[in-house]
């Protein structure tokens, strides 16, 4: 069903924790490597290597289920043109309007798509093109509260029940790969993006460039990329010459 996409988007990541620049490991909130105190400096560095979008997540929002780390989105949003998407802690439609206002390209609405779909629905119809579904799934469950907790619901339930809903994307996550390094779940991914017509977007546990290039071709639109950028192991210039 998914069309056949011969180029990426890229997403590099930007995890906010207590104000600074983060990534975890299989997303536990103690297990974190600081990057950047300055998440604002950061955005620079990746609008300067030529990425023209942001994966920005509120860590402490997302277990809060509000926002905890606005004031570091905001500086994000005033020190760089590119495009942002953020997600963590969104689960009303004033949160969602508030951030679209302040200049967000796309919102990311996890925890609402398993609890609260009429809301996902709702937010879709009223921003069209600015909403996108997280899927954060333990093998084919879907996770929900930060990861907090395990839903009854699969990956290809929550896809299919926004398939007419006009949302943007879903981003699928491998929590079990996220943080690792050991390589993007490919095959799961690349399914079900061929079973959606929505635009699904890779994440978690991209390793190097043949994660992006084992990503090409196969119908997924795009790609986060979080610790492997931060550890020098991807060549921001490489990946996107590759996504090309």
């Amino acid at each position: 069903m998914g069309a056949r996409i011969l180029s990426l988007t890229l997403y590099p990541a930007i995890d906010l924790k207590g104000g600074r620049c983060v990534r975890l490991f299989r997303g536990d909130m103690n297990a974190e490597t600081v990057y950047n105190d300055d998440p604002a400096d950061q955005a620079g560095k990746f609008k300067a290597a030529g990425f023209d979008w942001l994966h920005c997540v509120d860590l402490d929002g997302a277990f809060a289920g509000e926002a905890a780390n606005a004031d570091a989105v905001e500086a994000i949003l005033k020190a760089t043109d590119v495009k942002v998407q953020l997600g963590g802690g969104i689960r009303t439609m004033e949160s969602v309007a508030k951030w679209l206002e302040l200049g967000l390209a796309r919102v990311i609405l996890g925890t609402a798509a398993v609890k609260d779909p009429a809301l996902v629905k709702e937010a879709a119809k009223a921003f069209p093109g600015q909403v996108v579904v997280g899927i954060d799934a333990h093998g084919d469950k879907v996770a929900t509260e930060g990861w907090g907790e395990t839903s009854e619901h699969t990956i290809e339930d929550i896809a299919r029940r926004f398939e007419d809903a006009g949302v943007a994307a879903i981003i699928y996550t491998d929590i079990s790969r996220d943080g690792t390094l050991t390589g993007v779940n490919v095959d799961l991914t690349a399914d079900l993006a061929q079973k959606v017509s929505i635009p699904v977007v890779a994440s978690g546990g991209v390793a190097s460039l043949g994660d992006v290039t084992a990503l090409m071709g196969t119908g997924v639109e795009g790609v986060i990329i979080g610790k492997a950028l931060y550890d020098g192991r991807i060549d921001p210039a490489e990946a996107i010459e590759a996504a090309r």
